[in-house]
């Protein structure tokens, strides 16, 4: 997973989301998505996953959050995998690189902790350069298009089933 970012690497620090976070991290969600974020697919997987912070991130810039990824513990159908979601970035900061380096972050831990997947719905020009691929079989909860529902193989899994809680 090589990606570019144009944030200088000295500058943006990438650590595990804290506890006293929550409250800059949720004016950050607002921020970038607003009150529909609420009626999403994915916010429904938020609902019953488990929350994984050890696989969770902040990007922090001088001191400031710039952006955050969160990780869960789902299924999809009987195989584990783990929820990408959401990922945002400053609005101010976006196109530098920050969402890159959060993904590419969260993937490498949910690799380096044996996962067999990670899942998430998003935009797949985005998400393609990390090796995201369709996951035609892969049910989420409520409506969601599916040509957005996609996974990273982090081995040699295939998902078909409903997402459900592990």
């Amino acid at each position: 997973m090589s990606v570019q970012c144009c944030a200088p690497a000295e500058a943006l620090s990438l650590v595990h989301e804290a506890a006293q976070d929550a409250a800059l991290i949720e004016g950050l969600l607002d921020r970038a998505f607003g009150p529909g974020r609420f009626a999403k697919s994915s916010e429904r997987v938020r609902e019953f996953a488990d929350f994984a912070p050890e696989l969770s991130f902040c990007a922090w810039e001088a001191g400031k959050l710039a952006g955050v990824v969160r990780m869960w513990r789902v299924n999809v159908g009987e195989t584990p995998v783990v929820f990408l979601g959401p990922l945002a970035v400053e609005p101010g900061l976006q196109s530098a690189g920050v969402g890159g380096r959060l993904v590419a972050q969260a993937c490498a831990a949910a690799k380096a902790a044996g996962e067999a997947a990670v899942l998430l719905v998003g935009d797949p020009p985005y998400f393609e350069r990390f090796g995201f691929v369709a996951a035609p079989n892969a049910v989420m909860p409520g409506p969601v298009d599916q040509r957005r529902v996609l996974m990273l193989p982090l081995r040699d899994v295939t998902l078909s089933g409903d997402v459900r809680p592990r």
